[in-house]
């Protein structure tokens, strides 16, 4: 018997299409339900193999469901949840793949049925590119998939989602939801922040009569290709996480101004110990 008998994916498209891919390999996932509101991308995902049938109404998806999980963007997650609340099956699993906890998770369990649960998550892994013709099994191998219990979560609902994440390949971490917000600004939200605000200043370089764009190289590429992702995603992001985010943002402009110091005094020797110590940390990840 799967683990999950019927799952309702509320926004088919990466990370809930590789989820759906991932325990369709492994045989622990039975009906899968779509819901969402663009039509060519649903029957795509019929195509695929990656859902069973879909619906545009979440509340008729998830009937009969143990297990919904939510795939929408930041802001929109609470709302959905206190839509699809008053529809779920006696002992269904609700989460979520948001990359912001504080303001989703508390929320969230107060609307939550008598024998429903909720259950805040956010799997570390991605792409730049979106839809579900960007999913594939394999995206959650040997990441990480931070989970934010609570005292209100109930032991038997964590361990199944916690047991969901491990068999698409991930390393379950639990974590507090102010902890991960705050992890979450300085490694993933910070950098998406930074790229695009490098990409809009090089864009918008008017020294020559062209875009200097068309002049960039793999270094600039690698670095920014993260600005390519969803400008919906991100802002709903910025805009949930907005204290952490300009925290970072703080932290980081401290930085950026004591590198161009160094820079402006032409201090060589205080460059390279610069560019040493970060090296150092960049090179323990790997």
């Amino acid at each position: 018997m799967p683990l999950i008998q019927r799952l309702c994916i509320i926004g088919v498209g990466l990370i809930g299409g590789s989820l759906v891919r991932a325990l369709r390999e492994k045989g622990e996932v039975g009906e899968v339900v779509g819901v969402g509101r663009g039509v060519a991308n649903l029957e795509m995902a019929v195509e695929l193999g990656v859902i069973d049938r879909y619906t545009h109404d979440p509340c008729e998806g998830v009937e009969g469901a143990d297990l919904v999980f939510l795939s929408t963007p930041v802001c929109s997650i609470v709302d959905m949840t206190a839509r699809i609340a008053p529809h779920l099956a006696p002992g269904a699993i609700v989460t979520d793949g948001g990359s912001v906890k504080e303001g989703i998770v508390a929320p969230s369990e107060v609307l939550m049925p008598e024998g429903r649960h909720f259950v805040g998550g956010h799997p570390i892994a991605g792409t730049e590119k979106s839809g579900v013709e960007a999913s594939f099994a394999t995206l959650y191998q040997g990441r990480r998939c931070i989970i934010t219990p609570t005292e209100k979560t109930d032991p038997a609902a964590l361990e199944k989602v916690k047991r969901m994440w491990e068999i698409a390949g991930s390393e379950v971490v639990l974590m507090d939801v102010i902890k991960h917000d705050r992890v979450l600004a300085a490694v993933s939200h910070l950098p998406h922040m930074v790229a695009y605000a490098l990409v809009n200043a090089v864009a918008g370089y008017d020294r020559f009569d062209e875009s200097i764009l068309k002049y960039s190289a793999g270094g600039f590429r690698d670095f920014t290709r993260i600005a390519s992702s969803d400008p919906v995603m991100w802002r709903d992001i910025a805009l949930m996480n907005r204290e952490a985010v300009l925290e970072m943002m703080d932290y980081f402009a401290r930085y950026f101004a004591d590198l161009r110091a160094l820079v402006e005094k032409g201090d060589g020797a205080g460059l390279e110990k610069f560019f040493a110590d970060s090296k150092r940390s960049r090179d323990e990840i790997l």
